[in-house]
């Protein structure tokens, strides 16, 4: 059967001709047809088989013989990886070629505004990992109320990586009425509930077992010791003739790890995994197809949808715990019916899941014999407590991470000592930040710190017990509106080594014996004595004026006399006023003398 006798457009025929295609493979014979008749489709096909072509082709047709004046989101294709994503995107552009359709590929990772702008100038097509949809959606930059076409792509991956219920929840986003189309490598209970519930008397597209390996892969396992893994995975790439190899460990350490060994051995070598960027990732898989690289080192975030050409050689460096896993490590090779190898490193301790692979596959893997490091330790792998079995492999990779977190320098923050709460119900705040906070500000902190209350729990009638809320040095209620706030305030009146530090700052400059005297308008202090004449300006009311601590008798009388007089002479005069007389030989000085502080302020009043 050829692709013109599926009923595909002239202008997909040429592009698929143009990409190399010749005939259909099995899953594109089997779901192209319905696909274009607008039923659901639920594929169960292994990887590498061209299934991105069975859903890529049809959607493009449809979209292309119902053309719309507005450009808006048709059709939605959710994959569970950035990779498998890119990837999809460039199969609708290679497949898309001569079509007047635009696409999008939105996925985690990298800033959205690129991406934002790309689907504000309109697609028709988009490609999507569920977080970053579900991400432009809530932000409402993503309208999906159009969508016709949705297809959900490894969706036992979906399953694996917990975006089971993302997938639920932009399902609820969708109109009802849609052509769906849902393909998976194997088949678990999760996945057929989700399949009974999400399409409409599909059309079941199996080709070949579920979860069975490609039959054109070479497999076979070589029994080694775990410390001799990382010398004979380079001595098999450089004596098997390999011309390009993915080899995928268990952890990210590991995959970091098996990189640098193999740099080291002269093997050009790069490690993909969650912690690379998204920069970094696609830089390295992209180096690695243009041949850059020989061998590229992955977590199982690689395993699925990665289409790399003529990948001779895959190594599985550490065995998976999933069984269906390793079919879909070693489905990178053997594409497109071509031939590849599957080479697996077995310790002793992973003998249990080599035998978990085998009754998956129905098959039993070759085993080579006769190599440089064969398997000497037969030792039982450690168990916890709970009998589970203690991976060395993972044990190793936490305590690599243990060591860069130690290595780390402490955080600015978590030096700083948390600030106290101020606490509602009498509780006082920290005495050490009391006393270390009056310390750099300067001043003397206050011998007792008052209690903190609430004023609504002190009754009216203890009046002493609320006038200890509202003194000078006291904390003060401010309930929700500034929490944790220390509003301690002593009163800088309260010594007179305050009062002395104060005075010197704001005291002017001495004036030498041949500078002029003060001027009219420098008020008078106490110590001048009180001896007014006529003529002579007083205070206005409300001017600040400071007596002595016992003022003498006659010194109250002239104040009087001096206050009756001034509505006889009108209104105050700001001249007249004599300069201070001299402080008498060993008299204190008092910090309140200076003029300064004593300085009179008049109000205008017109």
């Amino acid at each position: 059967m050829t692709f013109e006798q599926l009923g595909l457009c002239p202008p997909i025929l040429r592009a698929l001709t143009q990409q190399g295609y010749q005939s259909p493979s099995p899953i594109q014979e089997k779901a192209i047809p319905p696909a274009l008749a607008g039923q659901d489709v639920l594929g169960c096909a292994q990887t590498g088989t061209g299934k991105t072509c069975a859903f890529a082709a049809p959607i493009l047709q449809r979209l292309h013989s119902t053309p719309q004046t507005e450009r808006r989101v048709r059709a939605l294709i959710l994959t569970p990886t950035r990779e498998l994503a890119i990837q999809i995107g460039d199969s609708f552009k290679a497949y898309g070629a001569f079509l007047p359709l635009r696409h999008a590929v939105i996925f985690g990772g990298v800033s959205q505004n690129p991406q934002v702008q790309k689907l504000k100038q309109g697609v028709d097509l988009l490609v999507a990992t569920p977080g970053r949809l579900a991400d432009l959606y809530q932000q409402r930059l993503l309208d999906l109320s159009h969508v016709e076409i949705f297809v959900l792509d490894e969706a036992d991956r979906m399953l694996d990586m917990g975006f089971i219920h993302d997938v639920k929840q932009i399902l609820g986003w969708l109109p009802k009425k849609k052509q769906t189309m849902l393909f998976s490598a194997t088949m678990p209970p999760e996945i057929q509930a989700l399949v009974n519930t999400l399409l409409h008397h599909p059309v079941r597209v199996a080709v070949s077992p579920v979860s069975s390996p490609v039959e054109s892969i070479e497999q076979s396992v070589y029994f080694v010791d775990r410390g001799n893994k990382s010398s004979l995975l380079p001595h098999l790439i450089q004596t098997l003739n390999v011309k390009n190899a993915l080899v995928f460990t268990r952890t990210k350490h590991g995959a970091n790890r098996v990189a640098r060994d193999l740099s080291k051995m002269g093997i050009s070598a790069s490690a993909i995994h969650g912690n690379k960027s998204q920069t970094a990732r696609q830089q390295a898989l992209s180096d690695f197809k243009q041949g850059k690289l020989h061998c590229l080192v992955a977590t199982d975030i690689a395993a699925r949808g990665l289409d790399i050409e003529e990948l001779s050689h895959v190594f599985n460096y550490n065995l998976p715990e999933v069984p269906e896993t390793y079919v879909h490590r070693i489905g990178r090779t053997g594409r497109a019916g071509r031939g590849g190898s599957a080479i697996t490193l077995c310790e002793f301790g992973e003998k249990p899941l080599l035998l978990e692979i085998e009754k998956l596959t129905g098959r039993a893997i070759p085993v080579a014999e006769n190599h440089l490091w064969p398997m000497v330790v037969l030792q039982e792998p450690k168990r916890d407590k709970n009998g589970r079995i203690i991976n060395p492999i993972d044990e190793e990779a936490r305590h690599a991470a243990r060591g860069r977190q130690n290595a780390r320098p402490p955080a600015q923050s978590a030096q700083k000592q948390p600030a106290a709460p101020i606490s509602l119900s009498g509780e006082t705040s920290s005495p050490s930040r009391q006393k270390s906070r009056h310390k750099k500000k300067g001043i003397q902190a206050p011998q007792e710190a008052a209690p903190v209350r609430t004023l609504r729990s002190v009754p009216l009638s203890e009046k002493q017990e609320r006038t200890k809320l509202t003194r000078p040095g006291a904390l003060m209620d401010t309930g929700d509106a500034l929490p944790n706030t220390d509003l301690r305030h002593p009163d800088p009146l309260a010594g007179e080594e305050i009062m002395d530090a104060t005075a010197r700052l704001l005291a002017p400059k001495k004036r030498t014996d041949s500078s002029p005297a003060r001027d009219a308008h420098q008020p008078r202090t106490a110590a001048s004595g009180d001896k007014r004449g006529p003529g002579r300006s007083h205070p206005a009311p409300g001017t600040i004026k400071t007596e002595e601590a016992s003022p003498a008798p006659q010194k109250r009388a002239s104040a009087n006399s001096s206050h009756a007089n001034r509505g006889k002479s009108g209104s105050p005069s700001r001249g007249g006023r004599t300069a201070a007389e001299p402080r008498r030989s060993g008299q204190t000085k008092d910090s309140t003398e200076h003029q300064s502080l004593i300085k009179p302020y008049y109000l205008d009043i017109k």
